[in-house]
C-alpha cells in the first residue's frame, strides 16, 4: 500500500511540475516575470520552475523520512515478533524438586 501512495504521489508532483502553465509568484514577481517574458527574456520561466521546485523539497523530504520511519517500525515490529513465538517455541527448563 505504502508504494502505491509513493508512487501516486511521485506521478502527480512530476505533473504539476511538467506543467507550464502553473504560475507560483506573488504579485510583484509576476509582474517583474511578465515584463522581462514581453522584452523576449526567459527569466520568468527559470524563477517559476525554481519556486515550484522549493515548494516541493519539502514534501519529497517528509515523504522520505516518513518512509523511513515507517520501514524501520515494521522492521522492528517483526523482530519483537520473532522474539515472542521463539519465547514460546523453546523448551523450557522445569526444576523439579
Amino acid at each position: 500500500m505504502i508504494i502505491s501512495f509513493v508512487i501516486l504521489f511521485l506521478l502527480s508532483f512530476s505533473s504539476g511540475i511538467s506543467n507550464s502553465n502553473l504560475s507560483a509568484q506573488c504579485p510583484m514577481c509576476r509582474m517583474s516575470a511578465e515584463a522581462d517574458l514581453k522584452s523576449g527574456g526567459t527569466k520568468a520561466k527559470g524563477l517559476n520552475a525554481g519556486i515550484l521546485y522549493m515548494l516541493g523539497f519539502p514534501y519529497i523530504l517528509l515523504g522520505t523520512l516518513g518512509y523511513i520511519w515507517y520501514r524501520e517500525r515494521r522492521r522492528i515490529g517483526e523482530a519483537e515478533q520473532i522474539s515472542e513465538l521463539r519465547g514460546l517455541l523453546e523448551p523450557h527448563d522445569w526444576k523439579t524438586s
